[in-house]
């Protein structure tokens, strides 16, 4: 048994992949928690999938990928906001419209790049080719994010459950905004190499989710939604190994697993949970309504 769950990191290539994943699920979890209360999963999906020109841009010229993934993660907000504030467009379709067409710019991108290694690494991921500089990389990425979430921690939670209050006691929601997004970007960069652009998502979106089924607190969930996290990118690699499957993708079905088990089953707000326990309420209730009928009988016919 020792021998089975050692075997995979004998090998440096899967050390070096188990310690990317478990970075970038732990700071991909950290951020989701914002996402999932202000309910920007769209908005994390639409910017995570238009920074991928800025990417591949910063690859041609040689340029850090956080760079690139920045500035065209705040371009792709101003352009939604653009689409939305000056015609009849919606702010839903303005987002597909915007994220799918910078997406498709990069693939182009990709597709007349010419390049020694394969750049589909890019969308698709490849956590078994990380090197020691990758994980030095986002390592750096994951720790400046994390230290500026839980500095901001206070003023970010109060954006998140009440901008208007927010701002009324001083601070900037516009600033607090553009801080998350720009946080969003720096995210994705540090999940790159694990899922690629097209599951990125996933990663910021399903360990939010899973914590806030399991408590009402925000602490609890700073964490719930890591620990969560990194155990499934943990299991998710175990499985890739010894199955041969895909360890990006297996990361984000092991999520997602977790996420229907916790909805379907979670001790607060699970739905089999909650079902049963109505259940026994209607049980409770018709039994003690059975009980007392032979009572409220007998004491009508005494007042007679």
């Amino acid at each position: 048994m020792i021998d089975y769950l050692i075997d995979p990191f004998t090998y440096s290539f899967m050390s070096r992949a188990l310690l990317a994943t478990l970075i970038a699920s732990a700071v991909c979890a950290l951020l989701s928690c914002w996402l999932v209360l202000i309910g920007w999963s769209l908005m994390g999906d639409a910017v995570s999938h238009s920074v991928l020109p800025g990417v591949v841009l910063a690859y041609i010229i040689g340029a850090p990928f956080a760079l690139g993934a920045v500035v065209f993660g705040f371009l792709s907000v101003a352009l939604i906001g653009a689409v939305r504030d000056r015609g009849r467009i919606k702010e839903d379709a303005a987002i597909g419209i915007v994220f799918t067409t910078l997406f498709a710019i990069g693939l182009v991108l990709i597709s007349v790049t010419p390049s020694q290694t394969d750049l589909n690494h890019i969308v698709f991921g490849n956590v078994l080719g990380v090197s020691r500089s990758d994980v030095v990389q986002i390592a750096v990425l994951a720790a400046i994010v994390a230290v500026v979430l839980l500095l901001k921690r206070r003023d970010l939670v109060l954006f998140a459950f009440d901008p208007i209050h927010a701002h009324a006691i001083g601070l900037n929601p516009r600033v607090l905004g553009a801080l998350l997004l720009g946080l969003l970007a720096l995210t994705t960069v540090t999940a790159l190499q694990v899922v690629g652009i097209v599951l990125v998502v996933a990663m910021l979106i399903i360990p939010g989710a899973t914590a806030h089924l399991l408590t009402d607190k925000f602490s609890r969930m700073l964490v719930i939604a890591p620990i969560a996290s990194m155990l499934c990118g943990l299991i998710g690699l175990y499985i890739s190994y010894y199955q041969d499957v895909s360890p990006g993708g297996m990361v984000v079905v092991v999520q997602g697993t977790l996420f229907a088990l916790v909805y379907l089953f979670g001790p607060s707000q699970g739905i089999i949970v909650e079902w049963l326990r109505r259940r026994g309420t209607r049980a409770a209730h018709r039994s003690g309504g059975i009980a007392a009928t032979p009572a409220s009988i007998e004491f009508s016919a005494s007042r007679r």
